[in-house]
């Protein structure tokens, strides 16, 4: 008996160890390449355009407080970039319906915001690739644009 409680003991601390070592992989990714995806074609209908930080807008007639949007996709099996740019695309989604909401044309200032943590580019996003899951979450501001 003490065999097996040994055993189960080595096994289950082995089990739970595996995960604390296990990092993230940080991957940059062009914003424009998930908007280009034939999938988002269907999902993001161009009445409101997405601008990360630093990139130039057309004139703010105004702006909205900061808004999240926090996106995962499981990973296993598929192509890490692809995994991302699945998540990145769920997450401009939920940008987009909220904007039409609150009747905004835009999402301007976007970042990555993984773990309250900032990443700016006004090319790329930044996504996090696990064993299982991929994970993207944007920060923006809803904002009313000049035509």
């Amino acid at each position: 008996m003490k065999v097996q409680l040994s055993f189960a003991a080595l096994f289950t601390g082995l089990f739970l160890a595996v995960p604390a070592h296990a990092e993230d992989k940080i991957l940059h990714i062009p914003l424009k390449d998930v908007i280009e995806m034939p999938e988002a074609k269907d999902k993001l209908d161009g009445t409101v355009k997405f601008y990360l930080a630093g990139q130039t807008t057309p004139k703010v007639l105004s702006k909205s407080n900061d808004d999240v949007s926090n996106k995962r996709t499981n990973a296993v099996g598929k192509d890490e970039v692809f995994a991302c740019k699945w998540a990145a695309l769920s997450a401009l989604i939920s940008l987009q319906d909220k904007a039409k909401t609150l009747d905004a044309n835009g999402v301007i200032n976007i970042v990555s915001y993984f773990k309250k943590e900032t990443y700016s580019d006004p090319v790329n996003f930044e996504c996090r690739k696990g064993a299982i899951m991929a994970a993207v979450t944007l920060k923006g501001n809803y904002a009313k644009l000049e035509k």
